[in-house]
Order: C-alpha cells, then sequence, then structure tokens
C-alpha cells in the first residue's frame, strides 16, 4: 500500500508526517502508521530540532514553567467532530458558547467538577494552551446553561443529530428518576422513586441506539407523570423528528393494556416483557407453565437449556368506553437455571424476613402493621402474623410462596411483526445499554444530586449531561470494538493517556512529554496521534 504525506495541526503549528496504511492480519482491518518528518516550514518538512519531545532531564534554564494534562482529552476531542456534535452545536451557539459548552461536557467525563470550579480545571488542560479567553466563572456558565435550557436548543439539537448518526431500527427506552432537595425547582415532584432516597424528583426517559450504544435522545417530565405518558411523548416525537421506522424495546414497568394499544394502533413494532397485573396475562401464563416444558419447545441458548413456546394474548378491555379486543404474540420462556437462582434467592430472603420478624420487640406506641411492612417489606405477602404479648408469632402462607415458585424461570415477551424466539430474546436482553446509559450518568459522570435552582438551569445541565454521555458511550463502543476493553475500563483509560502532557517552556514554546510504551499502543489502536 503507498504511503502519502500530509500535514497535521497540532497545538496552532503545522507538522509533516508521512502515512503508511498496512493490513492488521490479527484485527483483520487496515491500519495507519504515523512517522514523523519535520516541522513545516516554508511548505517544506524541516528538522529543526526534536522540539516535540520534552528531554527526560531538562535543564535549569529550559524547566517548565507550566504542565497541562493532555492525552485524555484526545480521545473525546476525536470523537466530537465524528460524530458532527461540535459542528451541529455551531448550528445554534457562538464558536465561543460551544467551546464553553464543550469544555464542560470534557469535565463532566474527566473529573467532575462544581461549575465554580471549572475555570481551575480548564487552566490545567491542554484546552488552555489553544484558548484562554472562554467566560468559566460559575455566573458566566449558569447563564450559558439557562439560555440553552429556556431555548429549543436541545430539541433540535437531537433532530439534527439523530438525522447525522442515522439511527438503527431498535431503539431501547426506559426511565428514570433524578432527585433534589432544592426548595427552588417548580417541575421537582413526588412519584415513583427509583432511588428510594424519598426526595421529589424530575423523570428522565432515554432512547438508545441498540447497535451504537449511544443515546439519540432524551425527554424531561414532572415527577408525578406517569411512564406510560413518556413513552405516548416520546412516539410523537421520535415521529416528528423523520423517524418512522424504528422497533421500541422497554422493559416491564411500561406493559399495560394502554401501552399494548398505543403501540399497535401507532403501528410501532415493539418487544416488552409481561406482568400478572393484567387477569388475562395471569390465565395465559397459569396455562403455559407446565406446558412450556415439552421437549418440543426445548433450545440452546448461550451453552445451556431454555424453553421457548409461542404464545398468544387476547385481551378485551374497554378504551374510551368502547369495548376493545387486543391479540398480542409473544414467547413464554423457561430458564432452568434462572429458576433455581431465583428459588435459592427467595428462600433465603423470606427465611431472613422470618426470622427477623420473629425475633422483633417494637416499642409499645408502634403499631405492629407498620412494623411488619418494615421487617419484611415485599415478603409481606408470602407471611402470616399476629402480635401477642408483645412479639410476633409468624408462618409462611404456602399457597401465595407456591404461586410465586410456579412463576421463577418463567417470563413472557410480547412482540409484534415478525421475530422468531432468539431474536425476541436477545433483543430484549440487549436493552442493558440504556440501563448503563443510566449508570454511567448517575455514578460516572455524577448527575446527582441536581443543585440548580432553576428550571432552565436544570434543562441547560441535562442538555450538557446528555451530550457527555453520547461521547461517553461511544469511547466504551470503541474500546469494545477495538479490543482495547480487554484491558480496560474507559475510566482506567482516561488516567494512562492522562500521563501525556503537553509543557510550556520559559521562551514560550510548547513542548510534550515522552509517550511511553503502553501509551502509544494505546493511541495506535485508537487511530490518534498525541
Amino acid at each position: 500500500m503507498k504511503s502519502t504525506i500530509r500535514i497535521k495541526k497540532i497545538n496552532g503549528k503545522e507538522y509533516w508526517y508521512e502515512d503508511t496504511p498496512y493490513y492488521d492480519k490479527e484485527k483483520k482491518q487496515i491500519r495507519h502508521k504515523s512517522k514523523y518528518l519535520g516541522k513545516n516550514i516554508d511548505g517544506q518538512p524541516v528538522k529543526v530540532r526534536s522540539d516535540e519531545m520534552i528531554p527526560a532531564r531538562l535543564s535549569v534554564s529550559s524547566a517548565p514553567k507550566a504542565a497541562y494534562f493532555h492525552g485524555n482529552l484526545l480521545p473525546l476531542q476525536n470523537i466530537t467532530p465524528e460524530l458532527s456534535i461540535q459542528a451541529t452545536l455551531e448550528e445554534f451557539l457562538t464558536e465561543i458558547e460551544t467551546d464553553t459548552l464543550l469544555s464542560l461536557v470534557y469535565n463532566r467525563i474527566l473529573r467532575p467538577t462544581a461549575m465554580s470550579n471549572i475555570q481551575s480545571w480548564y487552566e490545567g488542560s491542554s484546552l488552555w494552551i489553544n484558548n484562554n479567553k472562554l467566560p468559566l466563572s460559575g455566573q458566566r456558565i449558569s447563564e450559558l446553561l439557562s439560555n440553552i435550557g429556556q431555548s429549543n436548543i436541545p430539541e433540535e439539537f437531537m433532530e439534527r443529530f439523530a438525522a447525522q448518526i442515522e439511527p438503527n431500527a431498535t431503539l431501547l427506552y426506559d426511565i428514570t428518576s433524578l432527585s433534589s432537595s432544592s426548595k427552588l425547582l417548580e417541575c421537582l415532584e413526588y412519584g415513583y422513586n427509583r432511588d428510594n432516597d424519598g426526595l421529589p424528583q424530575i423523570n428522565l426517559s432515554l432512547v438508545v441506539d441498540k447497535d451504537k450504544g449511544i443515546p439519540v435522545r432524551y425527554d424531561v417530565y414532572p415527577g408525578s407523570i406517569a411512564d406510560i405518558s413518556t413513552l405516548k411523548n416520546t412516539i410523537i416525537r421520535l415521529k416528528d423528528a423523520g423517524s418512522q421506522q424504528f422497533r421500541l424495546v422497554m422493559d416491564r414497568g411500561f406493559f399495560s393494556q394502554t401501552t399494548l394499544a398505543e403501540l399497535i394502533d401507532e403501528k410501532i413494532p415493539f418487544i416488552i416483557p409481561a406482568t400478572i397485573q393484567l387477569t388475562s396475562v395471569k390465565e395465559l401464563m397459569s396455562k403455559a407453565q407446565t406446558r412450556v416444558k415439552q421437549a418440543e419447545y426445548l433450545q440452546k441458548h448461550e451453552k445451556g437449556p431454555i424453553f421457548a413456546m409461542p404464545v398468544t394474548l387476547e385481551h378485551q378491555f374497554d378504551l374510551d368506553d368502547r369495548p376493545r379486543i387486543l391479540k398480542v404474540n409473544g414467547y413464554c420462556f423457561y430458564d432452568p437455571k434462572r429458576e433455581q437462582d431465583e428459588r435459592d434467592s427467595f428462600y433465603q430472603q423470606l427465611f431472613d424476613a422470618l426470622e427477623k420478624l420473629k425475633g422483633c420487640r417494637p416499642q409499645n406506641w408502634r403499631k405492629p402493621e407498620t412494623v411488619v411492612q418494615g421487617v419484611a417489606k415485599k415478603y409481606v405477602r408470602y407471611l402470616n402474623w399476629k402480635f401477642v404479648d408483645g412479639q410476633f408469632e409468624v408462618s409462611i402462607k404456602q399457597k401465595a410462596v407456591t404461586q410465586r415458585l410456579n412463576r421463577m424461570g418463567r417470563f413472557i415477551l410480547f412482540y409484534s411483526g415478525e421475530m422468531d424466539w432468539l431474536s425476541c430474546l436477545t433483543m430484549y436482553r440487549q436493552r442493558d445499554a440504556v440501563e448503563k446509559c443510566f449508570l454511567r450518568m448517575k455514578n460516572d459522570l455524577e448527575t446527582l444530586p441536581l443543585n440548580a435552582r432553576r428550571e432552565d438551569s436544570v434543562k441547560g445541565y441535562l442538555f450538557m449531561v446528555f451530550i457527555a454521555l453520547i461521547i461517553r458511550m461511544r469511547l466504551q463502543m470503541i474500546l469494545k470494538v477495538t479490543g482495547l476493553a480487554k484491558q480496560y475500563s474507559v475510566e482506567k483509560l482516561l488516567l494512562e493517556l492522562e500521563k501525556i502532557k503537553l509543557f510550556e517552556l520559559s521562551q514560550g514554546e510548547i513542548m510534550k512529554s515522552e509517550v511511553s510504551k503502553k501509551n502509544r499502543e494505546i493511541l495506535e489502536a485508537l487511530n490518534l496521534c498525541a
């Protein structure tokens, strides 16, 4: 393969490199090697001196007056143009506003900190070398986020972003709660709190592209809005943005007769697990729980046996005072290993609840039923109890336990369209991508707690977090594709790359630290230049 000569612009200076493509037999793909030729002087490569590398030992006269972390920014700065994030933002924001927002995004990924500390963090990064005029005081950042929150920029960005990356036809959908103790945010309301922290909340829904592993849109709702209402709004917005052909994969929290009717009426393909709240589903499960074990339904999945039996739900109900019949196809699955794991866990926790309640001696002023609920929690339904002479007499409800055991290892996935059992099960299990997004957002990006004082600031802040989540999840996918995920988590890789620094000498020249073998291997795998 022929080599090409090209110029790279690094920190405002131009350098000549020879790029040589080669075929990597191990990874079975075309890779590139870059050879440094010299600094660009009057259109020619000239090796003036090795000022691109800082010596291991510096003389006193050449000692650096400042050092900047640099290497950990490289993959983030590479993903930003790859996904056209910066170009899309610049359609709505000025260059300074875009650079400011991206600085907040990079900080959120690398070292989340309070907005009042962003300026100090920025001055320690190589971003400072190229632009030391950004308005990064806490007040100016708050103003920027507030202005974004008041505008339609987040919605317009998501429309253009989706058009750029062309989301796959399979979209994963879920919702989470973001809590706050702030007394100033009117959007905070009490509702079903997934973090069980007892605080008012807002609800944030997320749509994730299954194959790319990145979020493509989000929506914010007051904390009391039901999950099913948020789903309906998301469908409308996806269609308004031009997404016509997609399949939604959802968790059991969205299962209801209303949801099924909505999805069927809108002709949206879906996969959703059933709950037994509907009598018709309970009856279907009861009929299938023995039949599903028959040999004709036996399959092999991930080196273990699993049974998959086709089922059809026919459910009659009234919708808008009119009788309606739902007919939905699905598969009833029976997983023997899962049954054993669920059985062991259930017995252990039921036994613990029983023993704790027997040994409980509540104070006289406490109501026994409140104590029972607090101790046994969700296992209350499986226990008979009496409060006699200051202590609890407890026994197990055998019928309730038997009914629970009969459902273990069994679950039903309903779907629309043409699907075999393996595609249905695989797509549903891949929905953990959206759960990982929520996990990364709450933990790694430290989204909680929400401390903003104004609703528009919260909306602007969540938009910034959304962009950070896109970049971080994209980096995670790159590590998986390149094989780096076998050695590095995202956090470990960024910490390793942080060792690559830029130094500013007393004469104003910028030098780069030596790049270790480990870092060179990372950069080559990511096709990056330090």
